[in-house]
């Protein structure tokens, strides 16, 4: 670095108060602007994550659990909400693969994304394998991400269920909503897939139930077609959430994720912030398998 390079880099952190990452190597090439963007997301580092993404009001970006923002202002506002709820973040990169051409770059990259969260006394440890792919821009000599796509890399996280719209209409009193309504009535194993608990329910025919935790309930709200929604609620611990699952063609299994409404007194969590991944199985009874 010549002695007008250091010069400018002092003048820029002293008088214009930019941090010297914004000008430095780290993003000098897309794959440390993409590696430099995960490490200031596990370190809850807003600025810096600001700094290497655009601004442009017309983006467009896919989370899980049906997430989609529009610009930075709502990508900013997800980020402080989810950076508020989570206790500590650690997201450690698998595998990253990145292709430049001229001013643009994408890449393909596969990390593990490990939230904890607060529950009384304890630290309760989320893993969801992610992976995800984007597009970046070399603007003014800094690479910028401009957009970018998250899914779940296993199978049993993703499988075959489509989150509908976070501003979807949802119906919590009444006869849950139906076109060609499965039963889904009886018996029924629960797993929650990344803690590999198991508990079960008995839901009645408008798919309301007790399960077998924390003095938990179901309120079945919506079922059309192979989609179910519906809410959770679990008194001896105080909190509650919702779930969507998808139900398999003869309806005796269903796959999906569960999410927190409120934990206590606390109720700013950002719609369908993802808590976990539900496989439940009905426990068929003799007289079912005879038909």
């Amino acid at each position: 670095m010549t002695m007008l390079e250091l010069f400018v880099r002092c003048v820029l952190v002293l008088f214009l108060g930019i941090p010297t990452t914004a000008v430095g190597s780290e993003g000098s090439d897309p794959e440390s602007a993409i590696r430099r963007m995960v490490r200031a997301n596990a370190e809850k580092d807003l600025p810096t994550l600001s700094q290497l993404m655009a601004h442009d009001s017309d983006i467009v970006s896919y989370a899980v659990a049906g997430r989609k923002y529009i610009g930075w202002a709502e990508l900013e506002q997800g980020m402080r909400d989810e950076f508020s709820n989570a206790q500590k973040l650690e997201i450690p990169i698998k595998e990253l693969k990145v292709w430049a051409r001229g001013d643009l770059a994408w890449y393909a990259m596969e990390l593990d994304y490990i939230r904890y969260i607060q529950e009384g006394s304890e630290l309760k440890r989320t893993v969801l394998p992610m992976r995800e792919t984007g597009v970046l821009e070399r603007r003014h000599g800094r690479w910028q991400l401009l957009s970018w796509h998250e899914s779940f890399r296993s199978a049993s996280l993703g499988d075959t269920w489509s989150a509908p719209p976070v501003d979807s209409p949802q119906h919590h009193t009444g006869k849950p909503q139906s076109s060609r309504e499965l039963d889904v009535s009886g018996k029924w194993e629960i797993l929650e897939v990344e803690d590999d608990k198991r508990y079960n329910t008995t839901l009645d025919r408008n798919g309301k139930g007790p399960y077998s935790q924390h003095g938990g309930r179901f309120t079945t709200t919506k079922i059309s077609g192979r989609l179910w929604q519906g809410t959770w609620h679990q008194s001896g611990n105080d909190r509650e959430g919702g779930f969507e699952l998808q139900l398999s063609d003869d309806g005796t299994e269903a796959k999906g994720i569960w999410w927190y409404t409120r934990v206590g007194t606390q109720k700013n969590i950002p719609p369908r912030e993802h808590g976990g991944t539900y496989h439940w199985k009905k426990q068929m009874s003799p007289s079912d398998g005879a038909r």
